[in-house]
């Protein structure tokens, strides 16, 4: 009976002591490993496959974690984990105080940076690469592993424009599989492509004109291949490039067949790779599709709409529109800052631009924000899909700073829908024509209300509502962890001393209410799912404070810290913001 290779490393020391025509086995093991972990717990799952065989060549040949190995965005270190003493814990993975779906630099020496957002590896593997220079270590090694979608990101060509012109020991891979979580798209989509089949002349090298020692492009599932090309590189100095092409997915049938629906399928059958199907019969709809229906069916009768997402066209469903007027809808790759300042220059000429960013991700393009739109006020509806707490994918996801860094631009309107009618409305509202720039915050998952495609209403700008009166306590919330004070407040008999007040709107406030508020009541809760810090409740007693109000105010929320991985509910009750938290809260007063 053949001996369990994997089962004997604990790091990439015990894997260097094997000799090299074990490793494909090691390499089906460990994608046995990794497919058998995500079938039962969830992940990410077809780029870590994909990588299986770059995985442990790379470990084989560098003697890490001393050599520096950065993996661009992560979601394909899976394997990287498994090979650096994390195997034993991998099953936490993404789990409430397990061990995170990305490298982190706190979790293992091996990590050598904290990675989540793509397009960061190169800028700082050289960074690295010019430190071991200035202290004298010309032989340590640094690597970057970035991916065909991530490396037409702005930032990474900043990254390869800088490294060309230094002497850094600096190496890039390029992992190359055509795909990202949606397909790859854009002319250098095109140009790799050409490059693969051999279509582009050697002598038309961009990566050389860069000044990069490039090599490949290679069979990156090849283990023996790869390996003979780094152990080629390792003796080259100065920025290097290897271009490899893999399969994501490799290994497991379905997984390479159906690209998109495997880089992150949830449970599925590790025999067969089927995915188990939760029935979606009589369920509320995701507040993404909510945001993509409503906007094919607004487009339908406006002209004017134009949609833009950077490389998130299934994630936030402008693929409906993108299938039925694809002149009118854009993925424009992983280039948030591209995708603002591109929908600004649409807006000028009066298209009804939605532009469509997840919350965390609208952080890369903060100066595009205010300089391209807000200051020239410039009408673009920016819809932030996954604001609030996203879940397991853990820190660099959450999408809880929007209300504190929007807040303090001028011109910026600001909107957190209660609820699946309320998104739909207020996107119906902005394309009727808006004087200034609008935020449209809404949360990961599905929403409340099953039969929510109800005739158009138009929302009033700034208005707040009154979902409940009583005489002693406000509840102020926005958006739909609002819904939570609702079931706490049911949980409780619906006392007739606590009133709640739905603010959706953060900026323009509603301050005719306020007043109104603050005269009536000594108390004032206020709650969202973004950060106490600058957020929504900051600016509860901002007004307090101008106005000289002495009412008791609370502000809850997310606290000062970063939140780690966990389920919603979990990272919820962590916060004090889920439904029995509030329940004991508002019993206090």
């Amino acid at each position: 009976m053949k001996i369990n290779l994997l089962e004997h490393i604990y790091n990439p020391s015990d894997l260097r002591q094997l000799d090299e025509a074990q490793l494909p086995q090691v390499a089906q093991e460990l994608r046995n490993f990794i497919i058998g972990v995500v079938a039962v717990k969830e992940g990410h799952l077809g780029a870590s496959l994909g990588v299986v065989e770059l995985t442990i060549a790379l470990h084989y040949a560098f003697e890490t974690p001393n050599d520096l190995l950065i993996w661009d965005v992560g979601h394909q270190a899976y394997g990287h984990k498994i090979l650096t003493e994390r195997r034993e814990n991998f099953h936490t993975n993404r789990q409430l105080g397990g061990i995170s779906g990305f490298p982190k630099r706190s979790e293992s020496v091996y990590d050598a940076f904290g990675v989540g957002h793509s397009s960061t590896s190169i800028s700082a593997a050289l960074g690295m690469a010019i430190a071991s220079n200035l202290k004298g270590d010309f032989e340590k090694h640094h690597i970057a592993v970035i991916g065909d979608a991530s490396i037409a990101s702005g930032m990474a060509f900043e990254g390869l424009n800088h490294a060309g012109v230094t002497d850094a020991n600096l190496l890039v891979i390029l992992n190359d599989n055509a795909i990202g979580i949606d397909p790859s798209v854009g002319a250098l989509k095109n140009y790799l492509t050409a490059v693969k089949e051999g279509k582009n002349p050697r002598k038309n090298n961009m990566i050389r004109s860069l000044n990069f020692d490039y090599s490949g492009p290679i069979d990156g599932n090849d283990i023996f291949a790869v390996l003979k090309e780094l152990k080629r590189l390792q003796k080259i100095r100065g920025p290097k490039f290897l271009h490899i092409i893999t399969t994501k997915g490799k290994g497991l049938q379905q997984a390479e067949e159906d690209q998109v629906k495997y880089h992150a399928p949830g449970k599925f059958n590790a025999t067969t790779g089927e995915i188990y199907l939760k029935s979606e019969e009589n369920l509320p709809p995701k507040y993404q599709d909510v945001f993509g229906l409503t906007l094919l069916d607004l487009a339908k009768s406006n002209e004017k709409i134009i949609g833009i997402t950077p490389a998130m066209p299934s994630g936030s469903s402008l693929k409906f529109m993108m299938d039925a007027f694809p002149k009118r809808a854009f993925d424009v790759g992983i280039a948030e800052q591209h995708a603002v300042t591109l929908s600004a220059g649409m807006a000028t000429q009066g298209m009804v631009v939605f532009c469509n960013i997840y919350s965390t991700f609208l952080q890369r393009a903060y100066d595009q924000v205010i300089h391209d739109v807000a200051l020239q006020n410039l009408p673009v509806i920016f819809c932030l899909d996954r604001a609030g707490l996203v879940g397991e994918d853990g820190a660099t996801h959450h999408g809880v700073f929007d209300l504190a860094y929007l807040r303090c631009i001028p011109n910026m309107i600001i909107y957190s829908p209660l609820n699946e009618m309320a998104l739909r409305n207020i996107l119906y509202t902005a394309q009727l024509g808006l004087n200034h720039p609008i935020a449209i915050r809404y949360p990961r998952g599905r929403g409340q209300i099953v039969d929510w495609q109800k005739p158009y209403e138009k929302i009033e700008i700034g208005k707040a509502n009154c979902l409940k009166e009583g005489t002693k306590v406000a509840i102020l919330s926005n958006g739909t962890i609002g819904n939570n004070v609702t079931l706490a407040l049911a949980e409780m008999g619906n006392p007739k001393s606590i009133a709640h007040y739905d603010f959706s709107f953060v900026k323009p406030l509603d301050n005719k209410l306020l007043h109104s508020i603050f005269k009536d009541f000594t108390n004032i809760v206020t709650i969202e799912d973004g950060v106490i810090k600058g957020g929504f409740g900051t600016t509860i007693v901002e007004f307090a404070a101008k106005n000289n109000y002495n009412s008791s105010i609370k502000t809850l929320g997310i606290p000062d810290e970063f939140i780690e991985q966990g389920t919603v509910n979990e990272l919820q009750q962590y916060c004090k913001i889920d439904v029995n938290s509030l329940s004991t809260i508002f019993s206090s007063y």
